[in-house]
């Protein structure tokens, strides 16, 4: 289950949606991919190490409190909980992207993608706070089905090219390749990763999660990150550019050119299944990382509260609720516009957790904290350095980011108040 929730987590609507936003960058984005999975595998490193030395619930807020103190842990788990609903709005947008391809009207009509969300979120939000064993048990079903159609695509893109002897894919010429559209192509293509400390989160609800977390984290990134790889880079080189622009369903329309009609209906049906999973593995997060908060004394203590069957039925909710306002007031946004503004504000969000959790890594080794590891250290140190290039490739997002983070300082001096006048009374 763990390696389902790393893996669904991951592959979601970005793998999805990416080669619309990819393709005016070519072979910009294949390199940018390799440059994404190779951090992606330092930062899942990094968090593997940290869960085995911390294997207790709380993830990222966890590593970056034991090691900077609970101002920083509370910051990082701020942004991290912010990432989390805000990247939930852009797979919802993704799932119903590909639900267009079935009902048109959906992308005509403003606003019933955004009902069609709402109805998706709640409805997710329900069965989550029916406990995790049963989210978890919906992960390995959707995560298995959602690889169905990406090795589908995999098997018609070798056809093609055994047919064509490559002369459909876009020509390579090393002067298009520059370091301006490779950082763009590599902080895109790092919002599709996102979930590689998916199986850190909820790790006191894991058996033997010393072992099984690290394992399932390098596992699950380092699988997800190749299928990207391959299949992504598929779409782009062997689409025409402008198709690629202006589609809803970019992997459908690849599809339907190389396939026929028929299964581009299939592969929409498949990548519809896949962004449901992934949005049912976030929506699990975004209520476990609340509660771990409030477990901390971090966030407020009623949000510590869970159900009969051990759900955080209170972080849930409130966590949707964001959600929902976050989805209704960008309701006449186009699904693709919200998907890729959503998407860039959640990685940049992101960043700041994983570029903490880097840091944290080497400054626990240096208090004795953690055993010492010189492997550890050089990759924690390539995290960091990865971390600060890709929020520099982030843009304006990165701004946007940073501001949702100055608002969480308010907040953390508030709760601290309410806790000094709790303990005086």
């Amino acid at each position: 289950m763990c390696v389902a929730l790393v893996v669904g987590n991951m592959i979601g609507s970005g793998v999805f949606m990416l080669p619309a936003s990819l393709a005016p960058y070519g072979w910009n984005a294949v390199v940018g991919w390799v440059l994404t999975i190779g951090g992606a595998l330092c930062l899942a490193f990094v968090f593997a190490r940290l869960a085995k030395a911390f294997p207790q619930g709380g993830g990222p807020y966890i590593y970056t409190q034991e090691a900077f103190g609970p101002a920083a842990g509370f910051m990082v788990a701020w942004s991290y909980w912010i990432s989390v609903w805000v990247g939930n709005a852009a797979i919802a947008a993704g799932t119903v992207s590909y639900l267009s391809v079935f009902y048109p009207e959906i992308a005509t009509q403003t606003g019933l993608h955004c009902a069609i969300t709402l109805v998706m979120i709640w409805g997710l939000t329900i069965m989550n706070c029916f406990g995790a064993r049963l989210a978890g048990g919906m992960q390995v079903i959707t995560t298995a089905l959602k690889l169905l159609p990406l090795m589908g695509v995999i098997l018609l893109a070798a056809v093609v090219l055994g047919k064509t002897g490559g002369s459909t894919v876009l020509p390579f010429h090393a002067s298009d390749l520059t370091p301006v559209g490779i950082t763009a192509a590599a902080t895109l293509t790092l919002w599709a990763l996102l979930g590689m400390e998916s199986a850190t989160v909820p790790a006191g609800k894991v058996v033997d999660p010393e072992r099984t977390i690290p394992r399932a984290t390098l596992v699950g990134t380092a699988f997800a990150g190749i299928i990207y790889l391959i299949v992504c880079s598929a779409v782009v080189l062997l689409t025409p550019a402008d198709l690629l622009k202006s589609s809803n369903a970019p992997f459908a329309d690849f599809v339907g050119l190389h396939g026929g009609g028929d299964a581009r209906l299939v592969l929409a049906g498949f990548a519809a299944i896949s962004g449901f999973g992934a949005l049912n593995g976030w929506m699990l997060l975004q209520g476990e990382i609340p509660y771990a908060m409030a477990k901390g004394g971090v966030f407020p203590a009623f949000l510590a509260k869970t159900s009969k069957r051990g759900a955080p039925v209170r972080a849930h909710l409130i966590s949707s609720v964001f959600l929902t306002i976050l989805v209704t007031m960008n309701y006449a946004k186009s699904m693709v516009e919200l998907f890729t503004f959503m998407a860039l504000l959640a990685t940049a969000i992101s960043l700041f957790a994983y570029l903490f959790c880097a840091l944290a890594a080497v400054r626990l080794q240096m208090v004795g904290r953690m055993p010492p590891s010189r492997s550890l250290i050089v990759v924690a140190l390539v995290a960091t350095v990865y971390s600060f290039w890709t929020l520099y490739g982030a843009g304006a997002a990165s701004l946007w980011s940073l501001l949702l983070l100055v608002l969480g300082l308010p907040i953390h001096w508030l709760i601290k108040r309410v806790a000094v006048v709790s303990t005086s009374e």
